[in-house]
């Protein structure tokens, strides 16, 4: 007993003992640890971002939606650019860039 007594009164306190041993299995080996936690509220903030900028798409998308269904010339820009679409007398051209080429 003459090893206990080297350490003051308090940390000897079985209430104190306990709340310590408690703290530590939450911060290191419970399922929802600490660094647990830090990762989940890091993936929180990636996923608000990506909601962001998954909202700005459907707006952008939606504004295109009304322009094509207000705009015949939009329509057919639209199709051309996307679909490579032509007219019955028009001849369609599609140039590459040389980029997908192997040398």
């Amino acid at each position: 007993m003459k090893i206990l007594s080297v350490f003051p009164s308090w940390l000897r306190n079985k209430y104190f003992l306990t709340a310590a041993a408690f703290i530590i299995w939450m911060i290191f080996f419970d399922r929802n640890d600490i660094p647990y936690q830090l990762k989940r509220i890091n993936e929180l903030k990636q996923l608000e971002k990506s909601e962001k900028n998954m909202d700005a798409l459907i707006k952008d998308t939606r504004n295109e939606l009304e322009l094509l269904k207000s705009n015949p010339s939009t329509l057919e820009k639209y199709a051309r650019e996307k679909f490579m679409m032509k007219r019955d007398n028009e001849d369609l051209f599609i140039l590459n860039n040389g980029s997908n080429m192997t040398k």
